[in-house]
């Protein structure tokens, strides 16, 4: 869910008013449910859209209180997503939005109608139900910070609505357009209390178009909640009134009944916070949206690979290196990295191996009649920069692509032309935290159980 445009730097947080939240005390945060239902899309369109999502990603270049919502999967509906459940306007409106790091805007499916019957709620956003709905004046500065359509309608100074048009593409030529305005979130702190959060720049979008947008990824979103290092992203416009930091847990979707993930903006808890392994956060100029961690090593049962470290450096042109992403849901390797992996995993794996392979994996097992296939996988450990070992268990790199067959989820990237990433898959049953004032990244096993 990414724009085609780069957008202005971390600077450009000054352009930013800070926004109000009513009714906070010192002692809270903010805490917001992940959804997701299994089941998963089928692996063959996760991969697909995957491999679209990275290759767009690719041509981009140039105590404290704290909130947290339950993140629900958009599995049952065909998406490999986790949705976030955002309250917007007055009265309130709920839209389910994708919470992806790797993108800046927060952006929802608008409509202008007079007659409102053709549409049901909680379906896209009426900005005329809202008293708190501001367009932003295309004169504003914070306008600076989307892309405009090409040709952009002249900004007329003198007139009180010329409002601020923004348009993002996508490498598929899908795209959503609209206006950038500000408005109110509704949030429920640590304590249980509602909290106000007014003017959110956000992008409401009148016309949405593509597969990126509109198709078997995007099922039951109604738009995306970017969490991204920009100055625009949810998390950089309440990062200064909650730490600058945010968390979250995204739980096994296979798990009956579906445990609750969540998202939390402002520090974890103190507990959560000692188990936490910490990497630093580093920056691509050339990519400034994208949470970077320096991967060093991986091992495949406790034997480490011999990886040139060159494979993981972030280059003169901004390719290569590695990046945490929660709206992708397979992982990448550098393709030197790739093989060696899934070389060493067909010597060292105990299963036998599927008679056809399915379409798009290079690794692919029969579990039939395994009562505990995970015990016969083998288990990847991944070394980043500071000694933090990430040590996911085989459930997050091996799904079941059909009845018994169970392939490597984890796929080759070209680190000439693009990065590595850890995708969603990878990352469920993990704490994550995304510190942006000390730059680095934390996660631990533990923590996800917290209330």
């Amino acid at each position: 869910m990414l724009p085609l445009i780069v957008l202005c730097s971390l600077l450009s947080l000054l352009l930013l008013p800070p926004a109000y939240l009513a009714a906070v005390s010192d002692d809270e945060y903010l805490k917001l449910p992940l959804l997701r239902k299994s089941p998963l899309p089928s692996p063959t369109q996760a991969l697909a859209l995957d491999t679209r999502r990275l290759h767009f990603l690719s041509l981009r270049r140039k105590t404290i209180p704290f909130v947290k919502s339950p993140v629900s999967s958009g599995a049952s509906s065909g998406s490999g997503q986790y949705f976030v459940d955002l309250r917007i306007g007055q009265p309130p409106q709920s839209l389910l939005l994708i919470a992806d790091t790797g993108s800046d805007l927060v952006w929802v499916k608008c409509s202008a109608c007079r007659n409102c019957s053709l549409h049901s709620p909680a379906t896209v956003f009426f900005p005329r139900h809202s008293s708190t709905f501001s367009p932003t004046h295309c004169y504003d500065p914070t306008c600076r910070l989307v892309p405009k359509p090409n040709p952009a309608p002249k900004c007329n100074h003198t007139r009180i609505h010329s409002t601020c048009p923004y348009e993002y593409a996508y490498a598929d030529g899908s795209l959503t357009s609209g206006l950038f305005a500000r408005e109110t979130t509704t949030l429920r702190t640590s304590s249980g209390r509602e909290a106000n959060l007014k003017s959110v720049a956000f992008g409401c979008g009148f016309r949405i178009s593509g597969q990126s947008v509109s198709g078997t990824s995007f099922n039951g979103a109604h738009g995306v909640m970017g969490l991204g290092r920009g100055p625009i992203s949810f998390a950089s416009q309440l990062g200064r009134r909650f730490g600058n930091k945010f968390s979250y847990c995204l739980m096994d979707f296979t798990l009956s009944p579906p445990p609750t993930s969540y998202l939390t903006i402002g520090g974890v808890r103190s507990g959560a916070v000692s188990k936490l392994s910490f990497t630093p956060l580093l920056t691509n100029p050339l990519s400034p949206t994208f949470y970077y961690v320096r991967l060093k090593s991986i091992s495949v049962n406790g034997a480490k690979l011999r990886i040139d470290p060159s494979v993981w450096e972030i280059d003169g042109s901004g390719n290569g290196g590695t990046v945490v992403d929660s709206g992708t849901t397979l992982s990448f390797l550098a393709d030197p990295a790739y093989r060696l992996v899934v070389a060493t995993m067909r010597r060292r794996i105990r299963l036998p191996n599927a008679a056809e392979l399915t379409p798009g994996f290079d690794l692919c097992v029969n579990v039939s009649g395994v009562l505990k296939p995970e015990k016969m996988m083998p288990r990847l450990k991944f070394g980043f920069a500071g000694g933090a070992v990430f040590v996911p268990p085989p459930r997050n790199y091996f799904i079941e692509t059909e009845e018994h067959i169970q392939c490597l989820a984890i796929q080759s990237v070209n680190p000439k032309v693009g990065f590595s990433v850890i995708g969603n898959l990878m990352q469920q049953g993990f704490l994550f935290e995304f510190d942006r004032d000390r730059s680095r990244l934390g996660f631990s096993r533990h923590g996800c159980a917290s209330p």
